[in-house]
């Protein structure tokens, strides 16, 4: 039997831009032309997609009107996962909004739980222990690769490809093993403090940690080699929901569907919170603008977190996970059982709150989706006097008329997935 010659690269790099160029043009000539040439007939088509959709990645309403099979308008409704957590926050203590965050971005809580802890410290003004600092970026790390699996195996099934959502499936179960060795939930983990986090990263959870980092590379590698080189996956990709770096900043966009358009903007990077100064990694972003080229930032971005949570685990300093303040932080349970004092402090907050000085912050971080940030309003009770959530998942679906104007209507399942919205968060 003949050996079988590798791919050439160069021919293979020239086949995805000559695919990306023919469908951008199109789908440019399409939205310039489409309010040109109405239908005298009026024989549009107006399709609904959802809520009740598996491509629209939750209960996301999706108003279409067609013109045979090209989308000239494209109405997204969002409302149907709203449950009024903003209005919630403000008849809740701070410590009781906290596992409320989990069921935000539910596809990674734990960077949910790392946000709203470290915008709560910031109005405070007090800070976590250096430990519990790189056990945040430790937790938000492993959340950031597990929700690009996600994206990345949702994508593959959107355009067909049903085998790689199993494998990247697989490997999001080895994650929440890991979740649930450090905090013991799997899912909604509510695992950081106002101070810190609930408890140290055991031992065995680090081991665990480090089995998996030297393993998942090579199952990464074999995944790319799976799908990246099939034809009819890149053609359902490249070139199609199109975006200028101008205009998806104009969207305001984050996140990889901003990098995916050539704009290295990262929060861990250009604005640095926990100890993401300290550690090494480099901003992914593709040039492109489409479908294809946003869902590689994430592929690549899954590579630049292991870098960085190599080099969390040699760093990992000793010492306290969470702070001491009798102000603003609930005491250890082993001191609350033997001093009178910090039972009457623990009874004290959990009942009325931690008291903020009166005032107003704003603190995002990098989640999985992109710029996720809290605007806190304190009147100086233990209540927020409004709390307001900037999700990056709301923010992106704006760019989603734009993106579907113009392209076929089988292509708007690859390019809901491209953004990868979770609509819990959008919703609130």
């Amino acid at each position: 039997m003949k050996e079988r010659k590798p791919r050439d690269e160069i021919a293979f790099v020239e086949h995805v831009q000559q695919v990306r160029q023919a469908k951008i043009l199109r789908q440019l000539l399409d939205r310039d032309t489409s309010v040109l040439f109405e239908d005298p007939l009026e024989n549009d088509l107006v399709l609904n997609m959802g809520p009740q959709h598996p491509a629209t990645h939750g209960v996301l309403r999706v108003l279409l009107r067609l013109d045979g099979e090209t989308v000239i308008k494209c109405v997204p409704e969002l409302g149907y996962l709203h449950r009024g957590y903003e209005k919630l926050a403000e008849n809740i203590t701070y410590h009781e909004f906290i596992p409320h965050t989990d069921r935000l971005d539910y596809i990674a809580p734990m960077s949910n739980n790392v946000a709203i802890a470290l915008a709560i410290e910031n109005a405070c003004g007090i800070e976590a222990p250096p430990r519990a600092q790189w056990i945040r970026v430790l937790v938000a790390e492993l959340a950031r690769i597990s929700s690009h699996l996600m994206a990345m195996g949702a994508t593959c099934m959107d355009v067909g490809a049903m085998t790689l959502f199993l494998w990247t499936f697989r490997e999001r179960e080895k994650l929440y093993d890991i979740f649930e060795l450090i905090c013991g939930a799997r899912f909604t983990t509510s695992y950081t403090r106002i101070g810190g986090v609930a408890n140290d990263v055991p031992p065995e959870a680090f081991a665990k940690i480090r089995e998996w980092l030297e393993q998942f590379p090579h199952e990464l590698a074999y995944f790319e080699k799976v799908v990246h080189r099939n034809r009819i996956f890149i053609e359902r990709l490249a070139g199609v929901g199109y975006i200028s770096a101008e205009k998806a900043i104009q969207l305001g966009l984050t996140g990889p569907s901003l990098r995916g358009s050539g704009v290295p903007r990262d929060l861990r990077r250009d604005e640095p919170y926990l100890v993401y100064d300290q550690l090494d990694f480099e901003v992914i972003t593709y040039p492109d603008g489409d479908s294809w080229a946003r869902y590689m930032v994430r592929i690549q971005e899954m590579k630049e977190s292991v870098k960085i949570l190599w080099q969390v685990l040699d760093k990992m300093p000793p010492g306290e996970v969470l702070a001491y303040d009798p102000k603003f932080v609930l005491p250890r349970k082993e001191r609350i059982y033997t001093r009178m004092e910090e039972l009457i402090n623990d009874f004290m907050l959990i009942n009325f709150g931690v008291m903020p000085e009166p005032g107003e912050t704003y603190t995002a971080i990098e989640s999985p989706k992109g710029e996720l940030g809290f605007y806190i309003v304190s009147d100086g009770t233990g209540q927020p006097w409004k709390l307001k959530i900037r999700s990056p998942s709301a923010a992106n679906l704006q760019a989603l008329p734009y993106l579907c104007e113009g392209s076929m209507v089988a292509d708007v399942v690859a390019i809901i997935g491209s953004i990868d919205p979770v609509m819990g968060e959008a919703d609130k």
